[in-house]
């Protein structure tokens, strides 16, 4: 099992949230070592950024929000986000000298008697007297089930496989999905194949600049149904689809028509009970993902739909617990805010003493 260490906190994963929160920890007196370490689970910096589709350029992405304290300046907008982001992650690591350990791969995190949690991995373990989870979703790609699915004899793959148009060249592909992977998708299919896209929700399309307001209302949407348990949406689905200038084009060249979702799946394509059917080569699920917390099991903190109820960044049920990147901040910007109010929130706990005496943050 290897080595076993002791230290203040444990943060699981080294993407946005991750890196924000070892950023201000580190600035509220927590030493790299003895204080805090971050472990994560890739071999390079990157979070899921490295594993990102080669086309997805930074000036096609949703949005890359600067970590604290470091500008994201990369040299061309032209560049792919797989390359620009993880070298920016790199950068901030070594700027900011934070203790990295990987490829560290986290199994289990548990309570240990003395109050202490036991995070286990593939490199030995670690005992904390807090935890933060930062381990995002990119590791667990959700593709929900329709009738007859298996019986489909064409391709079915979700974004997480898609490397690229080329290979679809000619092909009639069916896009499922409502968020912006979607529509980033059907942009570069729609040169090279026949494309559909169908959705469960008729899409929001949001033009001009969204207001701080909405913002507020729709984060606030996502963290109710964490704080209550339930599965939430995300916030950027709250927030509508950006209409870009190529989005724009795509609209008018009719190319994001969407159709209301399938009924079943048959051997040639989809089909709907109306008697509609369309044929396809393959189903690209553009489906989302869930969060990855498989490991925080052994807490015994999830609801029935697999939800760790959390107020802000703190579990309900354990506040030495901080989730980050996770309900109403699973977004870059949300991940930002988060990590200061996580590292705080720990700051305030342990200094404390107990959780008792801990007067903690109620919001991200």
């Amino acid at each position: 099992m290897g080595s076993e260490r002791d230290v203040d906190v444990v943060v699981v994963g080294a993407g946005q949230a991750g890196l924000a929160t070892a950023h201000h920890l580190a600035r509220l007196g927590f030493a790299a070592g003895p204080g805090f370490v971050v472990l994560d689970a890739d071999a390079a910096p990157g979070g899921a950024w490295q594993h990102r589709w080669p086309s997805l350029t930074v000036a096609t992405t949703h949005r890359v929000h600067e970590l604290p304290g470091l500008p994201f300046a990369p040299a061309s907008e032209d560049l792919p986000a797989a390359e620009a982001v993880p070298a920016y992650f790199a950068e901030y690591e070594r700027h900011f000298a934070l203790p990295v350990q990987r490829p560290v791969r986290v199994s289990a995190v548990r309570r240990e008697d003395d109050g202490r949690f036991r995070v286990e991995s593939d490199r030995g373990a670690w005992r904390a007297r807090g935890v933060v989870n930062a381990t995002g979703t990119w590791t667990r790609p959700f593709v929900p089930h329709y009738p007859g699915q298996e019986t489909f004899r064409g391709r079915q793959l979700h974004t997480v496989g898609y490397r690229g148009a080329a290979e679809f060249a000619g092909r009639s592909v069916v896009v499922v999905g409502g968020g912006a992977s979607a529509v980033q998708l059907l942009g570069e299919l729609a040169a090279v194949a026949r494309t559909t896209w169908v959705t469960r929700r008729p899409p929001v399309w949001r033009e001009g600049p969204f207001g701080e307001e909405q913002g507020r209302a729709a984060v606030a949407r996502v963290a109710e149904a964490v704080r209550a348990g339930r599965m939430p949406g995300s916030v950027v689905g709250a927030t509508g689809l950006v209409v870009t200038p190529w989005v724009r084009r795509a609209l008018d060249a009719g190319v994001l028509t969407r159709l209301p979702v399938f009924d079943r799946v048959t051997p040639e394509g989809v089909a709907w009970d109306d008697g509609r059917s369309v044929p396809a080569d393959v189903i690209l699920w553009a489906t989302g993902f869930r969060a990855a917390v498989g490991h925080l099991a052994p807490l015994r903190l999830r609801t029935r739909d697999g939800v760790v109820p959390v107020v802000g960044t703190t579990a309900v049920e354990e506040p030495r617990l901080q989730l980050v990147g996770y309900g109403p901040s699973a977004s870059t910007i949300g991940a930002n805010r988060a990590g200061r109010t996580a590292a705080v929130a720990l700051r305030r706990l342990l200094d404390a003493g107990t959780v008792e005496d801990a007067a903690l943050p109620r919001s991200a």
